[in-house]
């Protein structure tokens, strides 16, 4: 399941827009696999951030990561030179990533989703102690 589709793309950005970074064969429509590349992008990096705090797949899909996805899409299909607004929602929403990641934001809408459980095992070990017999002597 995508977090993010054509339309979504076309309400954030507008169909003019869309248009004119996804259609690289020239034919008036944006690319179907253009814009597939591109929600599959923004797929990736989400799944990346959130796979460390929630189980994957997700079971709905919030406004919150859709407004996400959209934002990292849209960045995506610019490419090298995106406009400072776009490229501004890109660095909001990895930021906000992150944070959802250390479990500073809570998302709505993933209503059972546990975080993911970590399999490590701390371990401390303990130095030389530097007050013993030997330097303490004296005192």
């Amino acid at each position: 399941m995508a977090y993010a589709a054509l339309e979504d793309l076309n309400e954030r950005a507008g169909e003019v827009e869309i248009r004119q970074i996804a259609d690289r064969d020239r034919d008036g429509m944006p690319d179907p696999a253009v814009i597939e590349a591109a929600v599959t992008h923004a797929d990736n990096i989400i799944n990346g951030y959130l796979g460390a705090r929630f189980k994957l797949p997700l079971p709905t899909v919030p406004d919150l990561v859709r407004t996400w996805a959209v934002s990292i899409a849209r960045y995506y299909l610019h490419g090298n030179m995106p406009p400072e607004y776009v490229a501004t929602d890109y660095r909001d929403a990895i930021a906000q990533l992150k944070d959802a990641a250390r479990g500073l934001i809570s998302i709505p809408d993933i209503g059972g989703n546990e975080p993911a459980k970590s399999g490590g095992t701390s371990m401390v070990a303990e130095g030389p102690g530097f007050f013993n017999d030997r330097t303490m002597r004296g005192w």
